[in-house]
């Protein structure tokens, strides 16, 4: 059975990027735009692994991060953060909302896999 990932990002070029680098390699992706998007998509995919950005409208990605973890639902879905950002303070701020791993963009297609696959072992 095909891992399904949710990815959430504000840029149409990266969610195209993420959408062909995870079907070739052999995921089911779901996406949104934004945070209110990607907690309102959470409820009728059930995915395996959410991977999203920071820097979003409506709801950035540390609301996200905290609204997915606030439901009991979801606490144990992996999170892998893909940003721009490399701040410590951020990352910290991530980890502590509930995220799982943070990748800084540009991202390697076989780094992002490997993340994934390693959280969703």
């Amino acid at each position: 059975m095909k891992k399904k990932v949710l990815t959430v990002d504000d840029s149409r070029t990266i969610r195209n990027m993420l959408l062909v680098t995870l079907n070739n390699a052999g995921f089911d992706t779901i996406q949104a735009e934004d945070g209110v998007e990607g907690l309102e998509v959470l409820e009728e995919s059930n995915p395996d692994v959410i991977v999203t950005d920071i820097n979003m409208p409506r709801l950035d990605g540390f609301g996200f991060i905290e609204g997915v973890r606030r439901n009991e639902k979801y606490r144990a879905i992996p999170i892998l953060v893909l940003t721009t950002e490399s701040d410590a303070e951020k990352k910290n701020r991530a980890r502590q909302a509930g995220a799982t791993g943070w990748i800084v963009k540009p991202f390697d297609p076989a780094k992002l896999i490997d993340a994934i696959e390693r959280v969703t072992a």
